[in-house]
């Protein structure tokens, strides 16, 4: 499982801009699986510390950008808040303003629970853009980017198919305009894990050689500043083409 160190009790206050920017909530979706032990995960928190420190010099990300991280792993799923894992029914957001986000510390072992880490991503997403209504805020798109190297299965470690319960759920989302999905496959996905990224986000899939993880983050923050801009589907399409055919870059 992740380090899962709690957070404070007065962490979980809503959260404070420097000022009333439109909002854009940005979701990591992270597999912490035990096949990401060793060099993956130790580039991947390498990767997200240096992406905290560039968020912060962004002037246009730092204002509206919040950031939520959540894991797959272990026997579970785990939803943070900055670098402190979110106790079970504890209330508050996992977002954090993307001038505040300090990157958490993940370790990788255990299962690949895919299904209900996108499940939990969707519904603090939905959480959120209520939130922001109620305070009468403004948001762009929200993002969510799931991030694995294997199948899912359930808490025991078996292939399962339930992946398959989000593929209508998401087509719907994605219509709607709810939020955007990018699904990225990385190290030794196999060719039916792919499959299961193509389903899940018919656009915006890829599989990428090695462990990207700094340019993953880049392509990320290329998007919100495209959200942030109001540019068209044409722009996103052009980005995240740039992303996966720049492999031949980021072999291992």
């Amino acid at each position: 499982m992740p380090r899962q160190q709690a957070a404070p009790q007065d962490a979980y206050a809503d959260i404070d801009f420097e000022n009333n920017a439109q909002r854009l909530p940005l979701v990591l979706c992270l597999d912490t699986s035990s096949s990401m032990g060793g060099a993956p995960i130790a580039t991947l928190n390498e990767a997200l510390g240096q992406w905290a420190r560039e968020l912060h010099d962004d002037v246009s990300l730092s204002a509206s950008v919040e950031v939520a991280v959540i894991t797959f792993g272990g026997t579970g799923v785990a939803a943070w808040r900055g670098p402190h894992a979110i106790p079970p029914g504890q209330p508050g957001t996992p977002f954090v303003p993307a001038h505040q986000f300090q990157a958490p510390h993940l370790a990788a072992t255990g299962v690949t629970l895919l299904t209900e880490a996108v499940e939990l991503a969707m519904q603090i997403v939905a959480a959120r853009k209520q939130e922001l209504r109620q305070a009468g805020l403004q948001y762009y798109r929200p993002q969510i980017c799931l991030m694995t190297d294997g199948l899912p299965t359930d808490t025991q470690g078996q292939l399962t198919d339930t992946w398959q319960r989000l593929v209508p759920v998401l087509a719907d989302e994605q219509e709607k305009r709810h939020f955007r999905l990018y699904a990225i496959g990385v190290g030794g996905i196999t060719p039916q894990g792919l499959d299961v990224l193509r389903a899940l986000a018919p656009a915006f899939h890829a599989q990428l050689q090695g462990f990207p993880f700094r340019e993953l983050l880049a392509m990320m923050s290329a998007s919100a500043n495209a959200e942030q801009k109001g540019a068209g589907d044409e722009v996103f399409e052009k980005i995240f083409h740039q992303f996966r055919t720049q492999r031949s870059a980021w072999e291992p």
